[in-house]
């Protein structure tokens, strides 16, 4: 003879910790897609030593990429003619900027 779990309904505060869970980790995905763009930087800072910082930023971000994409096309493998291809498509196609 099978037992049958029930589910007991989640009261008020569970669902409001799921809840605030969530938004946490939504808030922090979100920061992490922004890239850190400056938001929390202190306002004496001056628009050239911004703009300086966001151009390191840029220049890392871009670094980082460029050696997943090298570990990854090592790992399977592939041609840097065929990655070449496949990012064209996917660019023309509006699935990454």
């Amino acid at each position: 003879m099978r037992y049958q779990k029930f589910n007991k309904p989640m009261d008020e505060r569970e669902k409001l910790r799921k809840f605030r869970e969530l938004d946490d980790a939504f808030a922090e995905a979100l920061k992490e897609l922004d890239g850190g763009s400056g938001y929390d930087t202190p306002p004496q800072e001056d628009a050239a030593s911004l703009e300086a910082r966001r151009q390191e930023e840029e220049i890392e971000r871009q670094r980082l990429f460029e050696q997943r994409l090298r570990a990854l096309m090592s790992e399977y493998h592939l041609p840097s003619e065929s990655v070449s291809t496949l990012m064209r498509t996917l660019l023309e196609l509006g699935r990454i900027a």
